[in-house]
């Protein structure tokens, strides 16, 4: 038997009786208002209700911020072992997200949290509460304008499996274990992904450069300007077609193409002006600029990664106050080196199986990611899921198994 079968079978073999957050409260209280302007970078340790969603997982030790105390009215104080929820959120999915205070310093709480004073173990207490039932619980929140609120009461309300403590710690020491492997590996899969871009950005690079006698074209001699037409989402149709309106994903889909075929198109505005992209579909071209090559001088392919490449250098040319734009006069003068057709032909099918690899790695490693933060929710809700009149659902030894096989992965 597992050790945690063990402390199951000794302390609790009818059953983990469940009770709600009111009567596991020692005392149960709302924060006092940090304004952002109050927040500093020395002071007092202290937590605003949006860290609680941006900053802190499901526990933390130590306080990102500070404020000066003496000028908070009413302060507000919680302590090691206290759980915080944030109570006012912009999602029913998400509202009263919690997490636990395992630090030593004394922290005010700002307002929008309430504070949980407790006698159970506050790393199990917190996984507890990121389970999906208790997710589902804490989901019925009301909204308001957009917003949506929690309260006192309906923390008071949620219903968590509470084992004897040594069943509890047994249990925050298997998910604490499974968690950093899992964060381990999901930082390798990401580390992966990256370094996998920058290679094929190096070798794209050296590719497209080329010795001094290459020739050198301006963009306009290169290609022929293709200006998109003014259109909104209100005054249009819905359809699959998709329109370029100068973000890096379509923006929306509607039901006519103002453009059929290979083109290159550029971004004119926003953050992302000078964003290059290629198409070779029914599109929609409004607030960019596209470029038709010249087929005597380069293929559609071709001017694509040579404009890609000069990426930095487009996005660097934008202006104005507001929203800032590039201009077609300014993108007509970028030179491009323009070596022979059956040249230009080799390099995109070096190119083109590069970056079929890294769209292949773009898609695989973050659905592996993914795959493995669910296969952990699953383990953790399984592990905190215990029956009335037995024992938990699932053991650690199917999640020792588990782990077992992500360290083989690791360093097989």
């Amino acid at each position: 038997m597992s050790r945690l079968d063990e402390l199951i079978a000794e302390l609790c073999p009818d059953g983990v009786e469940y009770k709600t957050i009111g009567e596991l409260a020692t005392d149960i209280f709302r924060g006092s208002g940090i304004t952002r302007d109050q927040v500093t970078e020395t002071g007092a340790p202290c937590v605003r209700y949006g860290e609680i969603y941006t900053t802190y997982g499901v526990w933390f030790d130590h306080c990102v911020s500070h404020t000066d105390e003496t000028k908070i009215t009413n302060a507000k104080y919680f302590e090691h072992g206290d759980i915080l929820f944030a109570i006012t959120g912009e999602s029913v999915e998400d509202i009263a997200k919690s997490t636990a205070y395992v630090g030593c310093e004394k922290c005010l709480a700002g307002g929008d949290i309430v504070v949980l004073k407790h006698e159970q173990d506050p790393k199990y207490l917190a996984y507890a509460l990121t389970t999906t039932k208790a997710r589902t619980q804490k989901s019925k929140g009301k909204v308001k304008s957009k917003v949506v609120h929690s309260s006192v009461p309906a923390i008071q309300a949620i219903v968590v499996p509470v084992p004897p403590l040594e069943v509890q710690r047994e249990i925050v020491r298997v998910l604490d274990n499974f968690t950093f492997l899992s964060a381990e590996l999901s930082m390798e899969l990401s580390a992966e992904l990256s370094a996998r871009r920058k290679q094929y950005d190096y070798y794209r690079n050296r590719l497209l450069t080329f010795d001094n006698e290459s020739k050198k074209m301006p963009l306009s001699d290169v290609a022929n300007l293709f200006r998109g037409e003014y259109i909104t989402q209100k005054g249009s149709k819905p359809g699959d077609i998709p329109v370029i309106l100068g973000g890096q994903e379509p923006a929306y889909y509607i039901d006519k193409a103002n453009h059929d075929g290979e083109i290159v198109v550029i971004a004119r505005s926003g953050v992302s002006a000078g964003f290059v992209s290629y198409w070779n579909q029914p599109i929609y071209v409004t607030d960019g600029f596209g470029y038709e090559a010249k087929k005597d001088v380069a293929t559609p392919k071709y001017l694509y990664y040579a404009l890609k490449r000069k990426e930095p250098e487009l996005n660097a040319m934008k202006r104005g106050a507001g929203v800032p734009h590039v201009s077609g006069e300014m993108l007509g003068k970028v030179e491009l080196s323009i070596p022979p057709i059956a040249v230009q032909e080799r390099l995109v099918n070096v190119l083109d199986n590069f970056e079929s690899i890294c769209s292949d790695l773009s898609i695989e490693l973050p659905a592996e990611i993914e795959a493995r933060q669910k296969q952990y929710e699953y383990y953790r809700d399984l592990l905190l899921t215990f029956a009335e009149t037995g024992g938990t659902l699932a053991t650690d030894r199917q999640t020792d198994r588990q782990t077992d096989r992500q360290t083989d992965r690791q360093t097989g």
